[in-house]
């Protein structure tokens, strides 16, 4: 090994300091004045002062005229676009697919949003035979299939309401009172997860978790899927909190800030 070799995974201790003070900024969602940014970078405000000078000297940040507060500047809304055009989200998400099945060993899938409800465009077998064969591009059912109900949940009712409405109708049910549909938007909130046994398919037990992204896009959604006769307590459990984990490192991953507000039904 080369002394470069060593210096070049070493860094540069200055670029990593003034990524703090742009992430102060980030993450205190709006203008903020000295002192708070370098409490916030933990740092004092002379040293803080002094990065957000050359930041602004590149158009990273900038201080209003009037308030003195600084802000995110134009050339990082400039990068920040640019970096939004150029994600392709499945892409990214589908990264961790293989990992997730392999810690879980169990198969798991991708589905994101179409015209007539959610749509499968990968899966990924696991260890356990399926009583199934899912085609990529197939379109699963709202209320019976964990995927289905976070999107029930998380996207809004004008778009799930008329699948919905169809599914059922076409099908010969009565539509659930509202009532029922806000219980299973409660229990997906409040667990972080969607489950379903057998809705879909028979001997089947599959769970099911949101992927949100920057922006406004629309969620993608990740499930796992396995014989209902091994999902246990414990097993399920841990299953669950295994694409939670995931989950929310895919989001994190594609530029989501923090918890979802977005209400189903707005």
């Amino acid at each position: 090994m080369v002394a470069g070799d060593s210096d070049a995974r070493q860094g540069i201790q200055s670029v990593e300091i003034a990524m703090t003070v742009l992430q102060a900024l980030e993450q205190g969602l709006g203008p903020m004045s000295l002192t708070q940014i370098a409490a916030a970078a933990g740092m004092g405000a002379s040293k803080a002062h002094r990065y957000l000078v050359s930041l602004s000297r590149v158009g990273l940040v900038s201080q209003s005229r009037s308030s003195g507060l600084y802000d995110l500047g134009p050339s990082m809304r400039r990068l920040g676009m640019e970096a939004l055009r150029r994600m392709d989200e499945v892409g990214l998400a589908s990264e961790f697919l293989p990992g997730l099945r392999d810690r879980t060993t169990h198969a798991v899938n991708l589905a994101v949003w179409g015209e007539g409800g959610p749509v499968v465009v990968r899966w990924d077998y696991g260890a356990h035979a399926l009583p199934i064969t899912v085609r990529v591009g197939a379109t699963l059912p709202m209320l019976s299939s964990s995927v289905g109900r976070v999107y029930l949940t998380y996207l809004p009712e004008i778009l799930t309401g008329p699948v919905v409405r169809g599914e059922l109708t076409s099908g010969g049910h009565a539509i659930p009172a509202e009532d029922e549909l806000d219980r299973i938007r409660a229990e997906v909130r409040s667990t972080g997860a969607a489950v379903t046994s057998g809705g879909v398919i028979p001997g089947v037990t599959s769970v099911a978790a949101p992927v949100f992204a920057a922006g406004e896009s629309l969620p993608l959604v990740v499930a796992i899927a396995m014989p209902a006769r091994q999902a246990t307590e414990t097993v399920l459990r841990d299953v669950t909190a295994e694409l939670i984990h995931t989950t929310a490192t895919m989001s994190a991953e594609l530029g989501h800030a923090g918890p979802t507000s977005r209400a189903s039904g707005a």
